[in-house]
């Protein structure tokens, strides 16, 4: 026989890759959320499938497959356990928010928990303080402690960190430390090795036999500390020593951290537990439960992810422009919203809001930095104000509604967060703790300077250019 004609073998090859690109072009349309995102895989996997295909594999779905299923589908023990948690926080349940009634809510029906009466919520400012707290309220656990960081090292901080759970864990208190493969990258395979032979219960979010089509996608960015189901920390505070202001590139990290008592942390260890049984097949005992604190704090714990039915961080923030009628201010390093958050945000400003975003000068991730001055004048021009932190690097998430309601938790204003991450935060709506964000920021305000319209028109072309190049990028 003769041998194929290499040029009819080279065409075959092509015309195969576009008929997968255009099967996968009709996957996008049919499960990609984002609109934006929807549109940019379509016209890469139909125009230039040979790259695009290996990055849809990688990056293109933004709903986690598996992710309920693996809780509804764990057994007995798992449900009632599960439904034990929900029951607690249903006795506890509040309705003390009656401004801010519909945004709570849609809150309440997004997350499918309700928000709790009976709490303390304290707020704190930069890493000294959050780890000082961290790290004795570790020492004080007696029965159970309950770990989860995006990232993980184990440069000064991290080896403090590993050893504080090593120490509770010889002791006899039941650890249980849970990492996101990517973000704690730095973590070696020694130092899980150390953990574990010191009696720290260990497992990744990123390695598991559900991940399905490559998922490494989708990321839990949640920071999480539970001690003995009575204290809990979460906010925007990883385990590294850049939280400490400790980087020379970065000098002071600027960032927000919340110390939660009450019957919310019960809905902190729900999340904790709904992301161990994903990375380990194990849904852990309820354990303890708190009692109700005499601050009496309403609060409710906000978890998001791609596993939700709906983007529920996209909706709550939509949500929330809708309802400020003073003020909205918002800080997040990452500025690269959808079209539905960005006509939210501009909708506010035209009726009025004070509606701040505050950035950071300095950056971290470079292509997320450079395309965020494409917003400038899809928001300075509608009179959404945009502020760049000048004393440091800003890493603190949070959400000011006028002055009775606040966010703090890991959630951005970016496609991973919109869409992408498992996120956490607390929501609160009493004003004499609001004040402390609202002081908070004023403060951060006064340290920054105002992005002026015409910030990005003036740059250079080939800055302007690398920055539309950049949100090419974004939805992806």
């Amino acid at each position: 026989m003769n041998d194929p004609d290499p040029i009819t073998l080279t065409g075959v090859v092509v015309l195969a890759v576009h008929v997968i690109g255009a099967v996968h072009a009709l996957d996008a349309l049919m499960h990609v959320r984002s609109s934006r995102a929807r549109v940019a895989w379509i016209l890469s996997l139909a125009t230039f499938p040979y790259l695009a295909l290996p990055l849809y594999w990688l990056l293109g779905r933004n709903r986690l497959e598996g992710y309920v299923e693996a809780w509804r589908d764990s057994g007995q023990d798992h449900s009632d356990s599960r439904a034990a948690l929900l029951e607690f926080l249903e006795a506890h349940r509040t309705d003390g928010c009656e401004p801010r009634a519909s945004l709570i809510q849609t809150a309440t029906s997004l997350c499918e928990q309700p928000m709790t009466k009976g709490n303390a919520a304290e707020l704190f400012i930069d890493g000294k303080d959050t780890f000082d707290a961290i790290f004795k309220a570790i020492s004080e656990a007696e029965h159970e402690l309950f770990v989860s960081y995006y990232v993980l090292k184990s440069d000064r901080v991290g080896r403090r960190f590993q050893n504080a759970l090593i120490e509770r864990a010889q002791a006899g208190v039941k650890v249980r430390l849970l990492f996101d493969a990517i973000g704690s990258h730095e973590l070696s395979s020694g130092a899980i090795e150390r953990l574990r032979k010191g009696g720290v219960q260990v497992a990744s979010f990123g390695s598991r036999r559900r991940w399905k089509r490559f998922q490494i996608n989708f990321r839990n960015h949640r920071k999480l500390v539970i001690i003995d189901g009575k204290v809990g920390f979460t906010g925007g505070i990883n385990v590294g020593d850049e939280y400490l202001g400790r980087s020379e590139e970065f000098g002071h990290w600027r960032d927000t951290h919340l110390r939660v008592m009450g019957p919310a942390v019960a809905g902190l260890k729900l999340a904790f537990y709904d992301d161990w049984n994903w990375a380990t097949d194990e849904f852990p005992e309820v354990g303890l439960l708190p009692e109700e604190h005499p601050a009496a704090v309403p609060c409710l714990v906000f978890p998001t992810g791609p596993a939700d039915r709906l983007a529920s961080w996209q909706l709550f923030v939509m949500e929330a422009a809708s309802n400020a009628r003073e003020r909205l201010w918002i800080t997040s390093p990452y500025f690269v919203p959808d079209d539905g958050v960005l006509a939210s945000l501009q909708a506010a400003a035209l009726r009025g809001v004070d509606v701040r975003i505050l950035l950071p000068s300095k950056k971290d991730h470079l292509l997320v930095w450079l395309a965020c001055y494409t917003f400038i004048e899809q928001t300075v021009s509608y009179g959404v104000r945009l502020f760049r932190y000048t004393e440091g690097f800003l890493h603190q998430k949070s959400l000011l509604i006028d002055d009775d309601f606040g966010y703090v938790g890991s959630a951005n204003l970016d496609n991973r967060s919109l869409f992408l991450n498992f996120e956490l935060g607390v929501i609160g709506c009493r004003r004499s703790e609001i004040q402390q964000l609202t002081s908070m920021l004023e403060e951060d305000f006064k340290n920054s300077r105002e992005v002026a319209a015409d910030e990005l028109s003036n740059r250079s072309w080939a800055f302007r250019a690398a920055c539309n190049a950049a949100s090419l990028f974004a939805p992806i």
